[in-house]
Parts: C-alpha cells; structure tokens; sequence
C-alpha cells in the first residue's frame, strides 16, 4: 500500500495532530511502508527528509504555529504521478489539502481524512462565533466524499452525525509510554525551578484562549489559602496569552516555556495532579501523556477529554468553566494521599493499553476496507 498525506500541520510543528503524524510516518518507516507527505514549509525544518515535500505557507489566523500551505498543483500533481499512490489521507481541510482532495476526485484514487480540530468552538474564543454556518457547510462540502472520516473520539462523532457527516470512524491517539513514565526524579525537578512547596500541578498547553486559560488563572488566585500556600504551579508551552498570564500570575506559578522529550515527560511525572480545563480538544494528547506519566488529571468534561478520563479511576471532570468544580476536586487530592496514589496506578495502567503500533495497526485495517469498497463498487458497475 501506498499512502499520500496532505497536512497543514507537520514535525516539528508542536500540536496534537503534528505528534500524532509523526509517531504515524515512524511507524509506516518501521513496516517498510511507502508514504509521501505534503505539508508546509517550518523555519524550525532543517533536516531533508525525501518522503516529504514541503511548500510555502502562511500563518493561520487562529493558530499561528499553524501555518496554512500555499501548495503548487503542477508540483503536487507531478509528484502524485510519479508515487502512484493507493490512497490519499487528508489531514485537514485547507489549502493543501484541497489539493488533495482534487487530486482524488479526478483521478479515482480512494479517498479518507481526518478530523482532528474544533475550529467551530474556537471560534468563540475570538468573537468570531458568526462564521459557525459557513465553517460547518463548508467541512460538510469537503468531507463529503471520502470514503471514511478519522476522529479522535466518540464525542466528536456524536457531535459530527449531527451536522449531517457519515462513514466516521474512531482513530484515537496513543502515548509514547516509554518517553512517559512516573519514574523520573521528582527532585530534579523541583531543584531546577526551585519549588518549595509539598505539591506541584501543572498545565501543558499553547496558552490560548480556547484552551481557557482564564479558568485556569481563577483556579490558581481562588484556591483557599491554606492550598494554595502548599502548591506550587507549572505552567508549560507558548502563546499569544503568555505575556498576560505571566503579568496576572501569582508567586507561585513558574512559566517554563515551551518542552519536549525527556523535559516534558518530568513535569508530568514530578507532578501531583495535571489540570487541563480545555474544553476545545478533539482528543487531548497532554491528557493521555500526563495520565502515561502516573499523574491524575482534573479536566473540563467536554471533548475527547471526557473519553480519556476515568471519573474518580484516573482523575474527575468538571464542568467547563466551572471554577469551583476545579477547586474541590485539587483539594480532595491535595488532602487525600492514598486517593491520589491509587488514582496515579489507575492512570499508567490504562495508559499501556493505548499504544501507538495498535492503534496504526488497526488504520492500516481501515484503509484496506475503503480500498474493498472501492474495488467492490467497480465490480458491480462492471
């Protein structure tokens, strides 16, 4: 089999679609299968890599680290000519992959995608929530023909019949659970940003507006005194927000900027509770790395999250925005140990279950079966 990806977003771009495809063309390498990916150009993208091609891109207006293709078609129909793909995988529904979907369309060649954003609710974290009717009638048009739709949780397929999308089907995401341990040094964490305190809880996230960091923020300014004198926040990744948060954040709140790798994988495991009041994700990939990590999570019960999180197994969802929901639930943590280390086995062991081979291994299936369909069709016609 051989694959065509289109992706408005790439390694080493840092998001959860970015992570997903990468863990996905590694594992494709490792079976020796033939892919070739198109995808914008990164300043950050030093390495040649044959397998993908690269083009000119701007940022996204919702999503700067986003950036949206501005993709030849003579260069992608000259490289789909010479690759023959099987099938083509869209990943997301812009400019390159408009292209793909063409490409598709006139040349007969099957057709899945992927739907991996809720650009509809960011929106109205941008006051932009008029534009809802044209972006819906818009994803409807685009994902019209393809043979199956890839979403990363049954929340979102619930929320997708009802605007009317068909052939959908679960792709969850998985975790490194080797990169994500709870077997770090817990004091070399603290010693690196120098916390005093008994508790450390932690976010990991683009600072945005969708992913409510000002319910964030009144988490940390409410929380009793008595709480939050033995707490110490750590507040991971990069955005548009930052400046603002870190102009409002109290003295115990430590910024450290964007991490990776090992760097990341020791916040989440020196951690005692990871809070995520996110309502936007599809899926939640810091989610289920915190969970792989031994460390309960405390998340809004909105998205793929919800489908992540075990209620009182491997942590509690709260209402979205729901101030107070957080506050209790980091105080009956806080308080109760024994509750807190059994919630943290609970999350590791059901994070060795979601490994990313299994999950690729069943794609692989999925795509077999939209070829069958198609080679089915053709015999009846014929």
């Amino acid at each position: 089999m051989k694959i065509a990806i289109f992706t408005d977003t790439f390694a080493p771009d840092v998001n959860g679609v970015a992570v997903t495809l990468k863990h996905y063309t590694q594992y494709l390498d490792s079976k020796g299968i033939e892919y070739i990916v198109f995808a914008p150009d990164n300043k950050k993208e030093n390495n040649f890599d044959s397998q993908i091609r690269r083009f000119a891109s701007l940022p996204f207006y919702l999503y700067p680290e986003c950036r949206l293709a501005l993709p030849n078609m003579f260069k992608v129909k000259a490289e789909l000519q010479r690759f023959k793909p099987d099938i083509i995988h869209i990943v997301t529904p812009f400019n390159i992959g408009y292209c793909g979907l063409r490409y598709a369309k006139k040349h007969n060649i099957p057709l899945v995608g992927s739907y991996h954003t809720n650009f509809d609710k960011y929106l109205e974290y941008y006051n932009l929530q008029f534009l809802k009717p044209f972006v819906w009638k818009y994803m409807k048009w685009f994902h019209k023909s393809f043979r199956k739709i890839f979403v990363p949780s049954n929340d979102t397929i619930a929320q997708l019949k009802k605007k009317g999308f068909m052939n959908l089907q679960i792709w969850p995401g998985g975790v490194d659970c080797e990169l994500f341990h709870p077997n770090y040094d817990p004091e070399q964490l603290r010693k690196k940003y120098s916390i005093k305190e008994k508790f450390i809880l932690s976010f990991v996230g683009r600072l945005a507006p969708e992913k409510d960091i000002d319910t964030l923020m009144k988490i940390s300014s409410q929380l009793p005194d008595k709480i939050k004198s033995q707490v110490h926040w750590l507040i991971v990744g990069d955005g548009p927000s930052k400046e603002e948060m870190m102009k409002n954040a109290p003295a115990n709140m430590t910024f450290t900027g964007f991490l990776n790798g090992a760097e990341l994988a020791q916040v989440y495991s020196g951690s005692d509770i990871f809070v995520f009041p996110s309502p936007t994700e599809t899926f939640g990939n810091v989610v289920i790395e915190s969970l792989a990590s031994g460390t309960p999570v405390i998340g809004a019960n909105s998205g793929g999250v919800k489908n992540l999180i075990k209620q009182s197994i491997t942590g509690t969802l709260c209402e979205p925005k729901a101030v107070q929901q957080f506050i209790d639930a980091i105080i009956l943590l806080i308080e109760n140990h024994s509750l807190r280390n059994q919630w943290s086995l609970n999350a590791r062991e059901f994070a060795l279950s979601q490994s990313w081979d299994a999950i690729f291994d069943q794609l692989l299936l999925d795509y077999q079966e939209a070829l069958d369909q198609i080679e089915q069709l053709k015999n009846w016609a014929s």
